[in-house]
């Protein structure tokens, strides 16, 4: 009787801890979601929290909902933004490196939402690589967001850059 061998591939794994630390060879070029905390505006709340089942699709917002490709599908849905934040760390301390938000609407009743999934990966590589992105977002809910942020401990918000506190309407 022949005996099968399984081919042994490398899987996308997501890591906690630095993938090279001690060797320089197998797990390179692995993200590390660490750093990337997912939060949410409620914008009829006018509320933030986080939700971390996000990284994984998987909030209290988006679980048990069918998600279409067009807003128009969702007529009645309530308005979020998920807002990918990413801290990194430098001689001073913790800082808000990376702020990109995405849009994400959930109809609970129709057990349908709407969010392009492209668009949320894409933010959340964009935040983990440093950039701001939210002018497109209600200067209510950046309002929201520039509040749920500097009420972080530790100083974060003070040590970030000056950019990240103009786009959020903090100073002109």
């Amino acid at each position: 009787m022949e005996e099968k061998k399984e081919k042994k591939t490398v899987q996308f794994n997501i890591i906690k801890n630095d993938p090279t630390d001690g060797h320089k060879g197998f797990g390179t070029g692995v993200l590390n979601l660490e750093n990337v905390t997912p939060v949410f505006i409620d914008i009829n709340e006018k509320t933030a929290f986080v939700d971390v089942g996000a990284m994984h699709a998987k909030s209290k917002v988006e679980k048990g909902l069918k998600f279409v490709p067009n807003k128009e599908e969702v007529p009645n849905g309530k308005p979020y933004w998920l807002v990918w934040v990413t801290i990194e760390r430098n001689e001073d301390g913790p800082f808000y490196y990376g702020v990109t938000a995405c849009e994400l609407i959930a109809d609970r009743a129709a057990r349908r939402g709407y969010k392009s999934l492209p668009e949320h990966v894409n933010r959340m590589d964009k935040s983990m690589k440093g950039h701001f992105i939210v002018d497109h977002m209600d200067e209510s809910s950046k309002k929201v967001l520039a509040e749920f942020l500097k009420e972080q401990e530790g100083g974060i918000w003070e040590r970030s850059s000056e950019q990240l506190k103009r786009d959020l309407g903090c100073i002109e």
